[in-house]
């Protein structure tokens, strides 16, 4: 569930010290690292365009810099595959938020508009091939026309070009996520929330934050078979993981679990299920996708009614998994089911 993921980076990256995290420890700017990240301020990051259309991006905030505001644009993009036209989106973006700013108002002294920081942090497996210059883009023409073609560049941050050896010398929140997320060793995986639990020891509001995220990338990588109990604190967290480790390991095959576990956690998950399951795997997956989808939202909303459980008995594995996308951050179950 693609869009389950992004929500759980939208959710982690909303807390100011990732936001810090990510441009001191991967962008090399002496200005920006002069900046006073204790002023940042999350502003909304959806937009009504003027042909009344509704845009977001995923999260946006401000700084405080030499008595103005710089406002920093973190577009988070999580697919696998390359997106050829990010360039277009980004320029698409950054044009919407100086548009919002206009019509709130919230521009500097003289009509200026505050300069904007375009951000892709990338985690896909693939090498980026996408053009990070909108400019790019557009055949190069003589002459006049060529003096009005449009250009808007992006900072892209590629999560693969960062060593285990490189990540492992900072104490930075972002290289712990990268390193959790590429991470193909069970140890590092309990070692590395051992390191977020040390870190955050005065901040139990982002150990909570880390608790969801982590749960959300098991629950992924593991292609929503491993569903980890809903718990408050990394300590827990922890514990309840390495019992899921042994106990997987018990009920899969024992060596081709061991096998995967040091090979990450999806690869090991993909090398321990049992031999056997040919017919029926996708009535099956579509069965586990209903009951997930029943636990997730009767731990978020209460108790479901007779009709929404027939509801999500009767969906389509589309369906569920359009569901199953606003679990995190829908308001309200109406919400969930909307058209």
């Amino acid at each position: 569930m693609a869009h389950n993921h992004d929500a759980s980076y939208k959710l982690l990256f909303s807390a100011p010290e990732l936001v810090r995290d990510l441009i001191i420890g991967f962008i090399p700017d002496d200005w920006l690292h002069s900046l006073d990240y204790s002023t940042l301020e999350k502003v909304p990051g959806s937009y009504v365009t003027d042909d009344l259309r509704h845009r977001a991006d995923d999260v946006v905030w401000r700084v405080r810099a030499e008595g103005e505001w710089v406002y920093l644009y973190i577009l988070i993009e999580f697919q696998s595959t390359v997106d050829p036209f990010m360039a277009v989106r980004m320029m698409t973006y950054v044009g919407l938020l100086y548009q919002d700013l206009i019509r709130s108002k919230d521009i500097l002294p003289h009509r200026k508009l505050p300069p904007v920081l375009p951000i892709v942090l990338y985690n896909g497996d693939a090498r980026w091939t996408a053009a990070t210059d909108v400019a790019a883009l557009i055949p190069k023409v003589p002459g006049l026309v060529s003096k009005y073609m449009p250009s808007l560049e992006y900072l892209l941050i590629d999560q693969s070009q960062y060593t285990e050896a490189d990540l492992s010398e900072l104490k930075n929140l972002v290289a712990a996520v990268i390193r959790f997320e590429h991470s193909q060793d069970a140890t590092m995986l309990l070692r590395l929330i051992d390191l977020l639990n040390e870190w955050l020891d005065d901040n139990p509001e982002l150990k909570r934050t880390f608790v969801i995220w982590i749960r959300a990338v098991v629950l992924r990588q593991s292609k929503n078979t491993l569903v980890l109990p809903k718990v408050q604190d990394l300590k827990e967290l922890r514990m309840t993981l390495a019992k899921s480790f042994d106990a997987w390991a018990q009920q899969h095959e024992q060596k081709g679990v061991e096998r995967g576990i040091q090979q990450g956690i999806q690869k090991g998950i993909e090398k321990g299920i049992e031999k056997g399951i040919e017919k029926g795997i996708e009535k099956g997956i579509e069965k586990g996708e209903a009951m997930l989808l029943q636990r997730q939202l009767v731990r978020r909303f209460g108790a479901l009614s007779s009709d929404v459980v027939a509801k999500i008995a009767a969906a389509s594995s589309h369906q569920l998994e359009l569901w199953g996308d606003r679990v995190l951050d829908a308001p309200s179950l109406d919400d969930i089911f909307r058209a």
